[in-house]
């Protein structure tokens, strides 16, 4: 029964494939049985209708994904052929003759692209997320310096053999120009990727995805994967257990079919991914029966392993006894990287005032000359640990603030124990356009001195915001704050109280001075677009 099955799953378009709704028990069951009266729930005319929503083949994420990589590798031999050939003609050894740099810029144009390929960097599933690609393109360039310095050994040769000028000047070649090419690698997929966000914002280039579970762990996964446009995935449909059909949409979503039909649902809309959630609907087998349903259609089978907001480095798939287990490590507080991040702190923040200390003067004097009160506005925030500091604003709002907020309180905008207005009447015109460019907050940059805040980390709340969130949110304080972070770069003040803890607990979990970093760039977008601005 169980062969029978799994051979009509394989091959939804075979003649008797049009009984095979089986509930998902029936399906995973040893038992031989199949309830009647779920019999009726796959039908052709169901397959039929996905189709009608099938996506078209020119919008396929591998349609689009190998356009995307031809033009990246193809960037990419260029800026290898630009980066050596720039050192190339400067150089009197590698100069001479003229035939030298276009042999030296030919063999570049493939040994670049060629690396960051061998370095895996032309992976089609990791297209515009993660840190995947611009990794590749470092290791590319250790690559490069390695196997460039291997013909230093040729230079114990006899002397007529092998000109050592040509190797020294070679070899120079090769540390000046892979920086270069690197740098240059890097800003075209920096571009590239913003292009690519740009268009799946407009529903375009995106990934297509069916998510099959029980229909609440299906329904939260879907929403999920749409909160996060970054992802490049689009929820085209859902598959559930029999049990919970008839069930037309959930939240917009239409559902297409039960978990015994994914395979036939998928090649029907024409899908790009699958996301399984881990309940108990797809537990046992089924996984290992839907990946053999989908073998051949180019689908990818993604599974959710049920931990929110934990990702990236911490999670590592272990054998154990011949069957895989996740292992999660634990969140690191401590260490040498804690004292990486403070020392980068205090160096990058002592750059920063020296530089930007005359805009800080000048932004003092307007505030004094507006209305002659305080230019610095304290604040008792909770940080590490849950002890309270003394937090440094530019005072952006009127003398009196906090003595009228009582009266505001009934007009709360914010969520999860944030008091936001949109349009606060205590903030003043220069007070307005110091925040729209986050300069309210460049006193902050004492605190992170002082080592009350960092850089980077969750944001500082109040004591009377942290006593009306939810329990979990007591881990932000096992970091130090920041100045800014992951939800400075989703949203900033356009976020909900629940989804700004979210953010913060997910930064907490997987903290990283990659992830640091990350957030340093993304920060200089999001104040220059004012995205969020309060």
């Amino acid at each position: 029964m169980r062969k029978d099955l799994r051979n009509l799953h394989a091959h939804p378009d075979s003649p008797d494939a049009s009984w095979v709704g089986v509930d998902e028990a029936d399906f995973l069951d040893d038992s031989p049985t199949v309830r009647v009266e779920t019999l009726a729930l796959a039908t052709d005319a169901r397959l039929a209708t996905a189709a009608d929503r099938a996506v078209p083949a020119s919008k396929r994420f591998a349609a689009w994904s190998r356009r995307y990589l031809m033009l990246v590798a193809g960037s990419d031999a260029v800026v290898g052929g630009i980066a050596a050939a720039v050192p190339a003609s400067i150089s009197d050894t590698l100069a001479y003759g003229g035939h030298r740099v276009l042999w030296i810029c030919l063999l570049a144009l493939i040994i670049w692209p060629a690396s960051i390929a061998l370095c895996r960097g032309y992976r089609r599933n990791r297209i515009g997320i993660g840190f995947d690609e611009p990794s590749a393109v470092m290791r590319a360039g250790m690559v490069v310096v390695v196997a460039g310095a291997l013909p230093s050994g040729l230079m114990a040769v006899p002397r007529g053999m092998v000109d050592p000028l040509f190797l020294y000047a070679l070899l120079k070649l090769v540390a000046t120009a892979t920086p270069f090419a690197v740098l240059l690698s890097l800003l075209v997929r920096f571009f590239a990727r913003k292009v690519l966000h740009l268009l799946q914002c407009r529903g375009r280039s995106l990934r297509h995805v069916v998510v099959v579970g029980s229909f609440g762990a299906a329904q939260q996964l879907s929403e999920r994967i749409q909160r996060e446009p970054d992802a490049g995935m689009k929820v085209v449909g859902l598959c559930l257990p029999s049990s919970e059909l008839p069930r037309p949409v959930v939240d917009g979503v239409p559902v297409l079919g039960n978990l015994s039909q994914v395979s036939g649902v998928v090649r029907a809309m024409g899908c790009d991914a699958v996301a399984v959630t881990s309940d108990d609907a797809t537990r046992y087998s089924y996984l290992r029966e839907l990946a053999w349903s989908i073998e051949g259609a180019g689908v990818e089978l993604l599974v959710d392993p049920g931990l929110v907001e934990v990702a990236g480095p911490r999670m590592h798939i272990r054998p154990l006894m011949g069957f895989p287990l996740l292992h999660v490590e634990e969140p690191n507080f401590t260490g040498w990287r804690r004292v990486v991040k403070r020392l980068s702190d205090l160096v990058l923040t002592s750059v920063g005032l020296l530089i930007i200390s005359p805009l800080m003067l000048a932004i003092a004097a307007a505030i004094k000359l507006q209305d002659r009160g305080p230019v610095i506005f304290r604040q008792a925030r909770i940080g590490r640990g849950g002890e309270p500091f003394t937090m440094f604003k530019f005072r952006s709002m009127v003398v009196d603030a906090e003595g009228r907020k009582l009266e505001l309180m009934a007009n709360n905008e914010g969520k999860g124990g944030l008091f936001k207005l949109t349009h606060d009447p205590r903030v003043t015109r220069l007070g307005r356009f110091l925040r729209t460019y986050s300069l309210d907050e460049l006193p902050q940059l004492f605190n992170v001195l002082a080592g009350s805040m960092s850089l980077v980390g969750p944001r500082p709340h109040l004591a009377s915001e942290l006593a009306l969130m939810p329990s979990e949110a007591s881990r932000r304080s096992l970091v130090t704050p920041g100045l800014t972070g992951l939800w400075q770069v989703s949203g900033r003040s356009d976020l909900e109280g629940d989804d700004a803890i979210r953010l913060d607990l997910r930064y907490v979990e997987n903290w990283s001075l990659s992830l640091d970093l990350q957030i340093l760039w993304k920060t200089i977008s999001a104040v220059l677009a004012k995205r969020g601005a309060a």
